[in-house]
């Protein structure tokens, strides 16, 4: 990534993102953001890294795995600040994904009490839901609970 002008430090990127020196270094490591180099070998970050950090953070919070947060900046150019357009694209992008997650969590929320799944320990339940053990066919481990 080529910088115009000076650019920021690592520390003044870290101060302004609320992220440690080190995570600023793993997300380099990993293609997430970029700098250059000084003469004297500093890092040097454009200030619209701290877009990009944002969009990161916001992006893990959600439950994002790093490898799909690195794909989708990947279509995104780096010699530029990131526009409301970039975001609405990345966040379309995930809603889907998280809107899937969120309704296996809440159904994996529901069953929680009742079953698990059926491995099995409720006598009561299960009979209504594993009539004559038909599951176990498919061998041990719980196999009502939706498989990723």
């Amino acid at each position: 990534m080529k910088i115009s002008g000076m650019g920021l430090s690592v520390g003044e990127v870290a101060a302004r993102s609320g992220v440690a020196v080190s995570t600023l270094h793993f997300y380099e490591a990993k293609g997430l953001i970029g700098s250059s180099r000084t003469a004297g070998n500093q890092r040097r970050y454009p200030r619209s890294v701290l877009r990009r950090i944002a969009v990161i953070r916001i992006a893990q919070k959600t439950g994002i795995p790093l490898a799909e947060i690195e794909e989708a900046l990947s279509t995104l150019p780096d010699d530029r600040q990131l526009l409301a357009s970039d975001w609405q694209r990345l966040s379309e992008r995930w809603h889907t994904d998280l809107t899937q997650r969120i309704e296996k969590l809440t159904a994996l929320r529901d069953q929680l009490t009742s079953c698990i799944g059926c491995g099995c320990l409720s006598m009561h339940d299960c009979p209504l839901r594993n009539p004559h053990d038909e599951l176990s066919s498919k061998g041990p481990g719980a196999h009502l609970i939706e498989d990723d």
